[in-house]
């Protein structure tokens, strides 16, 4: 075959070949990058995914009254790398220790709730300045993919969940949870609202508030909505609220109170037993 030849027969080859080529890019989609999961257990539990899959609970009530599926989920919970407990109430200490001795999951708190958690069960092991703080400070976690910052609530702690007299457990507090190319999330644990709260945007911008409106033992829906408007978060989630009857505040006064107090932030109500992505 000639070179003049050669050519007249490859140009229609490579051009299929290039058309080819091009069918087959075009169906292929780039790999989704992996986001930042939340999981609700109802009252303050919640368990956070990160995009790297290392798993993190908070306020670990996980067989509170509204999870009916609440010993099936601590039975089939094999993996827990940090556990963050705000107070020492039995609804936010919950079920910490039963799941640290099963995945030999760090406590992240304050010194003090570490100290009286150790004290009533906690593994002494797992509780280590590692992973303690104080408000104002800020630890790096699970190879910098996590920072913790200790943010302080108004409301009270202590330990006394078999009867005996109240075991002081330091000052109640919330957290500010910042995901490695994920959300940054507000924990305000149980609290009332107080002005200090603005300060917090003005360090680190908060993707997401999870913000108690129960009442009588924490903010209800209007105090809970000036909060939020304190924060400026992109997005708002209730929690600590229908566990108890005394528990009165509901997501639809809440609503209402946050279009009443024109607070920009969107409003997403999350079912008990529901995961939604960040």
């Amino acid at each position: 075959m000639n070179f003049k030849r050669f050519l007249k027969w490859l140009a229609p080859v490579s051009l299929t070949a290039i058309l080819i080529l091009c069918t087959i890019v075009q169906g292929w989609s780039a790999p989704t990058a992996a986001q930042t999961q939340l999981h609700w257990y109802g009252q303050s539990a919640f368990k956070l995914t990160t995009p790297t899959g290392k798993v993190i609970l908070i306020d670990p009530w996980i067989t509170n009254p509204v999870n009916s599926n609440g010993k099936t989920d601590l039975a089939t919970l094999n993996r827990a790398d940090l556990i963050l407990v705000t107070h020492g109430h039995f609804d936010h200490v919950g079920d910490a220790m039963t799941i640290a001795k099963k995945t030999n999951a760090p406590l992240v708190s304050t010194a003090d709730l570490g100290q009286a958690l150790v004290e009533s069960g906690y593994p002494k092991n797992l509780v280590t300045l590692d992973t303690q703080g104080n408000f104002g400070g800020e630890i790096s976690l699970l190879n910098n993919e996590v920072k913790v910052a200790f943010i302080p609530a108004i409301h009270s702690s202590v330990i006394a969940s078999d009867g005996s007299p109240a075991k002081y457990a330091g000052n109640p507090g919330g957290f500010l949870v910042t995901v490695q190319n994920g959300p940054t999330i507000y924990h305000t644990g149980d609290t009332d609202v107080f002005a200090d709260m603005a300060l917090i945007p003005r360090f680190r911008k908060v993707t997401l508030m999870l913000a108690c409106i129960g009442d009588r033992f924490t903010m209800g829906p209007q105090r809970a909505a000036t909060a939020v408007g304190y924060v400026k978060p992109d997005r708002v989630i209730p929690m600590h609220f229908g566990t108890f009857p005394a528990l009165t505040g509901t997501p639809a006064a809440f609503a209402a109170e946050l279009k009443q107090q024109r607070v920009g932030s969107r409003l997403q109500v999350m079912k008990v037993g529901e995961t939604i992505r960040l």
